[in-house]
């Protein structure tokens, strides 16, 4: 029996997928982190950011994201947090979020929020930021402080609870 082979654009469509977003973690000078008020959803504050488009590397879209949602044109640095959250809610794919660290803001003032993305945009203490968010991006929070202390990556895989 001969072997059938799969021509390569059949073979990556039958690859699994997943949606991709990114994120820079900004502090202000007294170590507070910056959180956004999205007006789109309902469920509570995020990291600023956003989802990847198609070709784009992860870093650039957090930048990307940052520059058009708040105006601060921020490269992103180090990779702080990489968490993988399975298919959910509605949302028929695993997303990947990429968090970099966005180092600190010494002008707040210099904030332009683009009102048709945000309602707000805070510095609060890490606890707050946590508090504020859902609990399904919540962890994302104290790993990427602890990330940005160990100077070490932290991988969050999705576990039950979460």
């Amino acid at each position: 029996m001969a072997n059938t082979w799969l021509s390569t654009e059949e073979w990556f469509a039958s690859l699994p997928t997943a949606y991709l977003s990114a994120g820079l973690i900004i502090t202000d000078q007294a170590g507070r982190l910056l959180v956004v008020k999205p007006n789109y959803r309902d469920d509570g504050w995020s990291i600023p950011g956003g989802i990847v488009e198609h070709g784009e590397p992860p870093h650039v879209a957090a930048s990307r994201e940052v520059a058009e949602e708040l105006g601060l044109h921020i490269p992103a640095g180090d990779l702080l947090v990489a968490d993988w959250v399975a298919p959910g809610g509605g949302r028929p794919r695993a997303i990947i979020t990429y968090l970099f660290d966005g180092g600190t803001v010494t002008d707040p003032g210099a904030i332009r929020l683009q009102e048709e993305e945000l309602d707000a945009a805070e510095f609060v203490s890490w606890a707050e930021a946590e508090a504020r968010m859902p609990a399904h991006t919540a962890a994302r929070v104290p790993a990427a402080r602890q990330a940005r202390d160990s100077g070490r990556t932290v991988y969050l895989p999705a576990w039950a609870g979460r």
